[in-house]
């Protein structure tokens, strides 16, 4: 049988799959810098953390391929201990208060484009409590964006 077949983007994957999480809002921007750049940046977790609106570190406790588990520290203190895929291009986070997620993808006649969401995730459910999504998710892209050389 010939069945129809898409090829998709890791930001095209990321939109599908934060759209079945209520609450999350997708931030996207095309940043000038080479793919494989950002991808390089995102993929180490300092940088990672310094990146985030409201970490202040991640650190790597365990690795199995791209399942990672992260112990995140906040701005104000807080703990939490993330697991899921980490990889360069590509980052789906949660613990059971918290959702972080990323992508990257070449942009069609040159540049990166950058998705991201995140935020307080509602005990036992797969939503993030949708206050300050935007205007953390904003943060975190201007960071982005001042550590890309132009």
């Amino acid at each position: 049988m010939n069945w129809p077949s898409v090829e998709l983007t890791d930001v095209e994957r990321f939109r599908a799959l934060a759209a079945g999480v209520p609450g999350a809002a997708v931030t996207e921007r095309v940043l000038a810098a080479p793919v494989e750049r950002v991808k390089e940046l995102l993929a180490d977790l300092d940088a990672f953390a310094t990146i985030q609106a409201d970490l202040v570190s991640a650190t790597l406790l365990e690795r199995h391929g791209d399942r990672v588990v992260v112990l995140a520290r906040g701005r104000r203190g807080q703990l939490a201990r993330l697991e899921g895929q980490f990889r360069p291009g590509w980052c789906w986070l949660q613990s059971r208060f918290l959702i972080i997620g990323m992508a990257v993808a070449a942009e069609p006649g040159g540049g990166t484009r950058v998705a991201l969401t995140g935020g307080i995730r509602v005990p036992g459910r797969a939503a993030i409590v949708p206050v300050r999504v935007r205007p953390e998710s904003t943060k975190t892209m201007d960071r982005l964006e001042r550590l890309m050389p132009a």
